[in-house]
């Protein structure tokens, strides 16, 4: 994280709604997966809890070939006042104006975007690059991580770090980097992958896939220079809650907005 001194920038922690046919659910590798409740009703207690952020993720969207889903999109957004991102289906310019128009402050995208990188560039002009987020699922092939599409299922021979510098220079603003191994595994975020990631760019990474305890976030924020971490089942299923998360993460003496 080179954008700013990392003892001096608050660290955001973001809960992570992953939503399949309209319910947020949680899987492991993104397989298997549980259901966790309604992402409006999750939204506002997590809001109401100390959030800094919400990512709601329509995970089946690319596979199914279908849009994302607005109703739930406007729901969520209708019951939060912090920032939220949306993504999952995202294919082109209309749906970045229509995800924002249903109240998301920023767009991720993934599949689209390794299928025409244009899109990102393209993105951050008409809509500002504070708007722009490049998700990337990455898994460890060989000795180097490979980006991957489709929710995980289709792997592309890029090179996550490479594609990290890249999508940057397209002009996104910020990178939601998922470890496809470690997520739901709560074994702890990938601290290689997420290091990499973040000493590559100028801009914020959002570390995700892995979080089993707030030692976890800990470390993450600290040995890998993320800039904020994702959680998903840790508070899902009431392993902790937002407010223990930032007080342990506080008293590791890192800065984060109570």
């Amino acid at each position: 994280m080179n954008y700013a001194n990392p003892e001096m920038t608050a660290r955001r922690i973001i809960p992570c709604l992953d939503v399949d046919k309209g319910k947020v659910v949680k899987g492991i590798q993104f397989k298997d997966l549980r259901e966790a409740g309604d992402p409006a009703e999750l939204a506002n207690i997590y809001d109401r809890e100390g959030a800094d952020e919400i990512v709601f993720l329509d995970i089946s969207a690319s596979v199914e070939a279908r849009p994302i889903l607005l109703d739930v999109v406007k729901r969520t957004a209708d019951s939060v006042f912090i920032p939220l991102t949306v993504g999952g289906g995202v294919g082109d310019i209309k749906d970045f104006e229509s995800l924002l128009l249903s109240g998301a402050d920023k767009v991720a995208v993934n599949t689209a975007a390794v299928r025409n990188p244009e899109l990102l560039e393209q993105a951050a002009k008409i809509f500002g690059s504070q708007c722009v987020v490049l998700a990337i699922d990455a898994k460890k092939v060989g000795d180097r991580y490979e980006v991957y599409t489709h929710g995980g299922r289709i792997g592309t021979g890029i090179d996550a770090i490479d594609w990290a510098r890249r999508g940057e220079a397209l002009g996104c603003g910020e990178i939601l980097l998922t470890s496809i191994d470690r997520d739901g595994t709560a074994l702890g975020y990938d601290i290689e992958l997420t290091k990499l990631v973040a000493d590559a760019v100028n801009i914020p990474v959002i570390a995700s896939g892995g979080a089993g305890t707030e030692q976890h976030i800990v470390e993450v924020l600290t040995k890998a220079n993320a800039d904020a971490a994702l959680i998903a089942s840790l508070v899902h299923f009431g392993i902790s809650s937002i407010k223990s998360i930032k007080q342990a993460v506080y008293a590791a003496g890192i800065e984060v907005r109570l």
